[in-house]
């Protein structure tokens, strides 16, 4: 009798383990992972609460998130270091979904009128956006996709790609180009290479906003963000760090004068660097802080709120990739399109400017300036779900 009880203790158990296995994806500090069925690589609206800097980003946001189903985020694979089996359960396909929804779940709640986040352009219609300011959203009709490009956020890659989805550009060879990789840098920022909304008002006309609206409606919309504090450093790294003379003429000379009491700033980049004259971080921030400067021009695209190169209150993305997970993005985004098989998204990229260098770069920009940049860039940080900075806020 004994031997009877302890044989069906043995096979109950292997059976609930067998079930845990086929019914639940993943375990980790009690908190387990169920497995949503999906025979297609539609973006499922799955309420999530997220941890790290996937986390809720608002009251608005956590009210409607039930709060027992926590998902580790790709974010933490840096931090959770070479374990192969966590870093299966941040590539696994329904993780990736779940990731997405939550994503695209945040920009919905904060866009609404209700949210208590409130920023320029947020309750605007698409068709109030000019079309000058839709320069940033690249079409392509041969795969119906859309891809909103973000400067300082892996977009020369992107531009890439997308010349090569729509074939736009021949080789030396006469044909066009096949490996995003092949693509000359240079010619990826080349704007008569990409069909932009920008430019269907001239090539349409009146039907311009009407073909915008079928595109946006039944094509697949994509962007990639970054996280905001360091994309700036990323910018002034690349603009201002080295000699460039474009950045210095337009931008640097003028900052030198009004921040770095310089009265006549070198005519160049080369003559400023060979005096040892150098625009600093603290007078690039004190630049983006005047209210002068919007005044005069609106911000360039490097540094302009990825809000207001995107729209994404108006426009209803299909996926939002992050800098920050690149690959598991690129290769889940890649195989939602199709196009797995025939884009290898170029390799090699390396996050050059980290998250945990910031506290050394804000180190001489004092607390309240630290504390309006941050509102500045409040928008940006809340809708694509990037942390508070909290260690750089405060004292």
């Amino acid at each position: 009798m004994l031997r009877k009880l302890q044989c069906f203790l043995l096979l109950g158990t292997v059976f609930i383990i067998f079930f845990a296995i086929v019914h639940w994806d993943y375990v980790r500090d009690g908190t387990f992972y169920l497995h949503v069925a999906s025979s297609s690589s539609s973006l499922p609206e799955v309420p999530t609460s997220m941890t790290s800097s996937e986390h809720r980003t608002s009251e608005d946001s956590s009210r409607s998130v039930k709060p027992n189903l926590t998902i580790i985020t790709p974010h933490l694979k840096h931090d959770l270091g070479p374990n192969n089996l966590m870093h299966t359960m941040q590539t696994s396909p329904t993780h990736l979904k779940l990731c997405q929804a939550h994503r695209r779940r945040i920009i919905r709640e904060l866009c609404s009128a209700n949210s208590s986040l409130n920023f320029p352009g947020k309750l605007k219609t698409f068709d109030q956006i000019s079309s000058k300011a839709l320069d940033h959203l690249i079409v392509d009709d041969h795969h119906g996709v859309i891809y909103c490009f973000v400067p300082k956020v892996a977009c020369t890659n992107w531009k890439r790609v997308m010349i090569v989805l729509s074939q736009n550009l021949k080789a030396p060879n006469g044909a066009p180009y096949l490996d995003p990789l092949d693509v000359p840098s240079a010619l990826s920022h080349n704007a008569t290479l990409h069909l932009t909304f920008n430019k269907f008002w001239r090539l349409f006309g009146r039907f311009s906003r009407p073909l915008m609206h079928n595109r946006l409606k039944n094509y697949t919309k994509f962007l990639f963000v970054r996280d905001p504090f360091v994309r700036l450093i990323s910018a002034f790294r690349n603009k201002f760090a080295l000699p460039n003379e474009e950045f210095y003429r337009q931008y640097g000379s003028t900052i030198l004068q009004r921040y770095a009491n310089i009265s006549s700033p070198p005519a160049s980049a080369q003559e400023a660097f060979a005096a040892g004259i150098r625009l600093s971080f603290t007078h690039f921030i004190q630049y983006l802080l005047d209210p002068q400067t919007e005044k005069e021009n609106p911000f360039n695209e490097h540094w302009q709120q990825m809000n207001r190169l995107c729209y994404p209150c108006q426009i209803d993305y299909d996926f939002v990739g992050k800098l920050e997970t690149l690959d598991e993005d690129t290769e889940h985004l890649l195989r939602i399109l199709g196009l797995d098989n025939q884009i290898h998204f170029p390799p090699g990229y390396r996050n050059r400017t980290a998250v945990n260098w910031e506290r050394d770069w804000f180190a001489n920009i004092s607390v309240a300036d630290r504390r309006k940049l941050y509102n500045l860039y409040e928008a940006d940080f809340r809708l694509f779900g990037y942390d508070k900075p909290e260690n750089l806020l405060h004292k």
